[in-house]
């Protein structure tokens, strides 16, 4: 098959992309820099796109049978100080996502051929962080996160479905991978002794491995009957005390050390309320479809990732 990413070049849509390619499809990613990554996997095509509109590589959604909009700028900055949430920030992080998905249904719009699926990511912080289990059916929370997902990423594609198109809605947790993203520092700081939970270590944290959120991608594209929003998390999660306990076990490492709520609430803002509080997600559709889990249990996922590390 034919797939299109826009954020192909991010976490997840590298180890996509680089899934397709193995499996033998054919893959383009939309990137706003094309050739910082036209060397880094032979035989993927890059395309420009500015995130915004369907200008130079609109004609692309004519060869496309699958389209995964992972789009969007990164709740998390590289210091505390661009994490922050500022109205302009807020602005950016909201439109980069309603703006990406425009674009998309601009293209397919126009388009004579259109593809068959398109696979639109989301966030678990779509529903309350609360102690009661979040399905597909919960409704929405009504803080800043949650009013991302249900209001500007979400929305951002649905008119594709008027046009009959199968659309599946990905709700991801937090995104376990070796070398990206939250893990790599809760890594760094057990080892150095200073990892621990953060704040009062109850919110829950709604983890996923990153082969799990590749091969649910492949499941559900797969699955014609396959439709609408599916969480997209394992299916046990764990309190963030917990988590820091089993990644603790794992590395060898003690994890006594607290960091005080208050103290994030100061460096971070209302970013911290990324840290503080989690909802408790249960992926009860994708495991009603029939998808298996590779990595069901934290402690199983986090020896492999970290197994994965010692390896390089």
């Amino acid at each position: 098959m034919r797939w299109l990413l826009t954020g192909g070049t991010g976490m997840i849509g590298q180890v996509l992309t680089k899934k397709l390619h193995n499996d033998g499809h054919e893959v383009t990613a939309l990137s706003r820099n094309p050739q910082a990554y036209e060397n880094s996997i032979p035989n993927i095509q890059y395309a420009k796109w500015d995130g915004v509109s369907a200008e130079g590589w609109g004609h692309l959604i004519e060869s496309t049978d699958v389209v995964v909009n992972m789009a969007g700028e990164r709740i998390a900055g590289p210091n505390p100080i661009s994490m922050r949430w500022t109205p302009a920030r807020k602005e950016r992080l909201c439109s980069s996502r309603a703006n990406a998905g425009k674009a998309l249904v601009q293209a397919i719009e126009k388009a004579a051929h259109k593809p068959a699926v398109l696979v639109q990511f989301s966030g678990a912080d779509y529903y309350p962080p609360t102690s009661q289990t979040a399905t597909e059916a919960t409704p929405p929370g009504d803080d800043f996160l949650a009013r991302i997902c249900s209001q500007c990423w979400e929305p951002s594609t649905q008119s594709v479905e008027n046009m009959g198109i199968r659309r599946v809605i990905l709700r991801l947790g937090p995104v376990l991978h070796p070398k990206d993203g939250a893990l790599p520092p809760m890594i760094l700081q057990t080892r150095l002794f200073i990892g621990g939970p953060l704040g009062s270590g109850r919110q829950y944290f709604s983890w996923v491995h990153i082969d799990d959120v590749i091969a649910a991608i492949h499941f559900l594209v797969d699955n014609p009957k396959s439709v609408g929003v599916y969480n997209l998390t394992a299916p046990n999660p764990v309190s963030n005390a917990e988590f820091m306990r089993k990644l603790a076990h794992v590395i060898k490492r003690p994890s006594f050390l607290r960091v005080p709520g208050i103290a994030l609430k100061i460096l971070f803002g209302e970013m911290s309320r990324t840290l503080l509080q989690g909802p408790k997600v249960y992926p009860e559709r994708l495991l009603a479809d029939g998808y298996t889990f590779h990595f069901p249990e934290v402690e199983g996922a986090l020896i492999d990732l970290v197994g994965q590390m010692h390896e390089d």
